[in-house]
């Protein structure tokens, strides 16, 4: 083991305070992991942690050892990153986040391409629709939907997403098409997006007199967009979804726009990253062409590969 590698599993271990998602996530063993904590505290002559069968707290030397610590993540990550650069070889590991249904339909079909133009570098994916924090999950560039809470990380904008009510048609046919805002959320089942700490549960749409944020409910709510999607094709309410995700089902009849009158608002698709990170090539390079990509799929002008 190196002191490199007692220090990156230490980093882990902080941010995640436990060591067994610390050694999940660094694709290594809870036992290996706590031999590299355990060498390092031998090394250094101090407590990292307080270790009980439940708990795993850092000590106070391991909280002054912490942000010295990613110093010298950062540092040897900079001087790779300049290394890559001057030698136009990149290469390393990019973690990445995505929405579920951003995820699935565009970067996970397009990842392969990059990778394969770029051979040297490897594409961690990890999907959720729920918020990320970047820093503490050790992910390079996170994309989303909507607006990101934290500002102090840089933003690059890649496309506004069409977005589209929809149902089946066996649903319809059972409770009618809403015919406005009152009936829609008086008389119909709207299948929301909830999860721990969501900022948002209303419908933005556009009307006669402006945008109206709609407050809507229906019988069943989920974290995972696709299954909303699932119940949506299985005639269990009306969906809000960018098109993008809806347009084979939509095109093939399996759902049926609604209320295109009072379409909602366009949602804003976006990726997050550190200064830091983006002084990598390689993420650089990942984001230029993703965003290139996933705008002109988002447009209709590109199909997914």
């Amino acid at each position: 083991m190196s002191y490199f590698d007692n220090i990156q599993t230490f980093v882990r271990v902080y941010e995640l305070g436990n060591m067994s998602a610390a050694a999940r996530d660094m694709r290594i063993s809870a036992a290996v992991a706590s031999a590299r904590i355990s060498q390092l505290e031998d090394h250094l002559g101090v407590r990292l942690f307080q270790r009980t069968t439940r708990v795993l707290n850092p000590t106070e030397q391991g909280n002054i050892f912490y942000p010295n610590a990613q110093k010298i993540l950062d540092a040897v990550a900079l001087a790779e990153a300049e290394i890559n650069e001057v030698t136009l070889v990149p290469r390393g590991t990019i973690h990445v986040s995505a929405p579920l249904g951003v995820g699935r339909r565009l970067i996970a079909p397009l990842a392969p391409e990059f990778q394969k133009d770029y051979p040297l570098i490897q594409i961690r994916l990890r999907l959720s629709d729920r918020r990320v924090d970047l820093a503490l999950e050790g992910v390079d560039v996170a994309f989303f939907l909507g607006i990101p809470e934290d500002s102090s990380l840089r933003i690059r904008s890649i496309a506004d997403c069409p977005r589209v009510l929809c149902a089946a048609p066996a649903y319809l046919e059972k409770h009618g098409e809403p015919t406005d805002i009152d009936d829609l959320k008086a008389n119909h089942a709207c299948l929301n997006l909830r999860y721990p700490g969501a900022p948002e549960f209303q419908w933005p749409l556009q009307t006669k007199t402006g945008v109206q944020q709609i407050e809507v409910s229906g019988p069943l709510e989920c974290d995972d967009g696709d299954i909303l999607t699932d119940w949506a094709l299985a005639g269990h309410g009306i969906i809000l979804k960018p098109r993008f995700e809806v347009a084979d089902y939509i095109r093939s009849g399996a759902l049926r726009p609604v209320m295109s009158h009072q379409s909602p608002l366009p949602v804003q698709m976006a990726c997050l990253y550190s200064h830091r990170r983006h002084q990598d090539p390689k993420t650089r390079l990942f984001i230029d062409f993703l965003a290139a990509r996933m705008a002109a799929i988002v447009a209709g002008k590109k199909s997914v590969p």
